[in-house]
Parts: C-alpha cells; structure tokens; sequence
C-alpha cells in the first residue's frame, strides 16, 4: 500500500531561487470527501490520477497512476469540482533533501509553500533559511481544500487569518 510522509511549510524569502526552472501543474479534484480526495494533475506531457487519504497527519496513504494526457486536460476542463489549482513547481536540494516549492497562480495567487517528504514521521531534517512556518496541520493549506476555498478568498489580514 502506498503512502507519502510529507511536511508543509510557508515560504518566507526568494532566496532558494537560483535559476532552477519550474514545471507548470494544473490539478483539479473530482470528488472531495471526509475519507479521501480523487485528483487529477497534468504536468508537462505528463498526467495523473491520484487518491488520497483525506487526514491532517503528515503520513496518509497516498495512490497514483498515469492517464492519457489528453483524458485529463477534458476531466480538468469539465468535470472537476471547486477552483482549478495552477502552480508552478521548483525542486530545490538543500541539506541532502529535495524540497519541492510550490508557486501558485490563479485564485491563489501570492502562496507559496515548500514541502518536503520524509521515509519516517520522526526523520530529522534542516530546515532552509527560505522556510517559515510549518502548515502541515492546517487544512487551509491542503490542495483540496485551496480548491474550495482559494487563498485569494482567505487572505485578508495576513497569513494566518481564518475564515
């Protein structure tokens, strides 16, 4: 059984760019439940169909497969609920870890997070000076939920303002 163990953090600085080229995503939700959200992402040439455990824990059972690309440019165009994610991802190495940072467009315009996965839930790891505060239990900050309620509709006072 697959499963991802993942941190989220909020990004506090641009000095982690240094060239490095992005990678455009689109990703939509088809349903969002309770239990688990079923997502579709095209990324390049590439596409995929993910399942994943709907939890706050940073460890979640987590099942991807590849699709036809052009499957999911029509799933992402008419069948998807909520907002469309747009982002532009960056792979970063830092301390023997790759952070994936994620610059978002669209609705969420003005996030950007950086996540990084871990083989254990108690694996240590530095955190780059780039790194703010941690968001992996705030469910604001999940995808799925950035889909419902974007960023742009949140973000009024500053970050951690609720809605």
């Amino acid at each position: 059984m697959a499963s991802e163990i993942e941190r989220k953090f909020l990004v506090i600085s641009d000095a982690w760019r240094d060239g490095q080229a992005g990678a455009p995503m689109r990703q939509g939700y088809l349903a969002v439940t309770e239990r688990s959200a079923v997502r579709v992402r095209a990324e390049g040439d590439a596409a995929f169909l993910n399942i994943k455990q709907a939890t706050l824990d940073i460890q979640r059972h987590e099942f991807e497969y590849p699709i036809p690309l052009a499957d999911a440019n029509h799933m992402l165009d008419h069948m998807c609920v909520g907002h469309l994610i747009e982002k532009t991802r960056y792979k970063v190495n830092h301390a023997g870890f790759t952070w994936e940072i994620d610059v978002f467009h669209g609705v969420n315009e003005g996030l950007v997070v950086a996540e990084i996965e871990l083989t254990s839930p108690d694996q240590p790891f530095e955190c780059p000076p780039w790194v703010g505060a941690e968001v992996s239990g705030d469910a604001r900050y999940l995808n799925s939920s950035l889909s419902q309620t974007p960023y742009s509709q949140w973000m009024r006072n500053g970050p951690h303002d609720r809605f």
